[in-house]
């Protein structure tokens, strides 16, 4: 699930009112209140933006934030009851877009959550997502339940094409023409190129629900999901 912010903070009364009130406001918001939970959270959910407590009890939010860090360049909120000049700049340094004093006004802090999901633009929706299979175009990449699958850069063309047509029949000469560049390649290639294709994103590859073979004409995406 896609929400636009996820608070990471254990005090448990505090982080559910402010995650109740930015819902309230339509900002849609879930919370974890340690470093497990946030990973466990990332493992099926994603977030725009991060709000993250320093003290987590067992972990620091700063040892989080260089972990998250690791993996992706969402803005990072800083969230502390700790004054010290010392931790505003280590938050700045690690990757923190901003510090926030507790206690907080939930106005305040909703205002600037406000501006930087505005501040980021509206959230590009991948070309294509039933929940089962996810490819967005633009960042050349494809997910199959959550994690990620390698095609080959041709692969990547031909299932691209295809997605762009869906649920039209695109003939076997179109695709040399239109991916390939070349219209003298052979059925035999692309026969192997569907193939793998098929067996990277198809749950069970000789009963596809993507790609259908339609005989003696060509291939056509259908969308459904598994």
């Amino acid at each position: 699930m896609k929400y636009d912010c996820l608070i990471i903070d254990d005090e448990k009364l505090l982080a559910d009112s402010t995650a109740e009130y930015f819902n309230l406001f339509g900002v849609q918001t879930a919370v974890v209140y340690d470093a497990a939970g946030c990973r466990d959270f990332l493992k099926e959910n994603t977030a725009r933006l991060f709000l993250l407590d320093i003290n987590l009890g067992e972990t620091s939010g700063f040892r989080l934030c260089r972990e998250l860090r690791e993996k992706t360049d969402i803005p990072i909120l800083f969230i502390s009851a700790r004054t010290s000049d010392d931790d505003m700049i280590l938050a700045f340094h690690i990757g923190g877009d901003d510090y926030i004093q507790k206690p907080y006004s939930l106005g305040v802090l909703l205002a600037k959550v406000q501006v930087v999901l505005k501040r980021m633009g509206p959230e590009k929706l991948p070309d294509y997502d039933d929940g089962y299979l996810c490819v967005d175009l633009e960042a050349g990449q494809v997910r199959v339940e959550g994690q990620a699958v390698r095609l080959t850069s041709l692969g990547f063309r031909l299932l691209a094409y295809l997605i762009q047509n869906k649920d039209k029949v695109v003939s076997k000469q179109e695709l040399f023409e239109e991916v390939w560049g070349d219209r003298f390649t052979g059925d035999g290639t692309l026969n192997v190129h569907i193939r793998k294709i098929r067996e990277a994103v198809e749950q069970d590859p000789g009963r596809p629900v993507y790609i259908h073979t339609v005989w003696g004409e060509g291939y056509r995406f259908s969308g459904g999901g598994q």
